[in-house]
């Protein structure tokens, strides 16, 4: 996947998501966020075909060191988040303020905690869409 395909994929996802938090679990207006979002994990999966299953939350929260900057500030450095995760947290970031050398460490762990509360907050979507037998 290029890195423009895959930009795109995660800034339309986090476009999404931030809808989808306007809404209820069960409400029919959803519906169409939801599909998109079940498009995006298709594509994300027949990515991964061809390369490394992208990590689980737990694998990224702990694959990415914390560093003191000079500055005084702890900060993690881009080069270090795996992809697709990294395109994810530049995503949700877009206007963060930062020092050159990385973003705070603190951007980072609110973006894994937010991401978890999303992930949650889709589950409750999707089990709430689920036909009942």
């Amino acid at each position: 996947m290029t890195c423009d395909l895959l930009r795109e994929r995660e800034r339309t996802r986090r476009r999404v998501l931030w809808a989808l938090a306007s809404f209820h679990p069960g409400d029919p207006n959803a519906s169409e966020l939801l599909t998109i979002l079940d498009s995006l994990d298709v594509q994300e999966r027949n990515d991964t075909l061809c390369s490394d299953k992208p990590l689980e939350l737990i694998e990224v929260r702990n694959s990415v060191s914390v560093m003191r900057h000079n500055s005084v500030v702890d900060i993690i450095l881009e080069r270090d988040i795996p992809q697709p995760w990294r395109e994810r947290f530049l995503q949700a970031s877009i206007g963060s303020t930062r020092v050159t050398d990385g973003p705070y460490a603190t951007d980072w762990d609110k973006f894994l905690t937010e991401w978890e509360r999303e992930m949650q907050h889709l589950k409750n979507h999707r089990a709430a869409q689920a036909p009942t037998s």
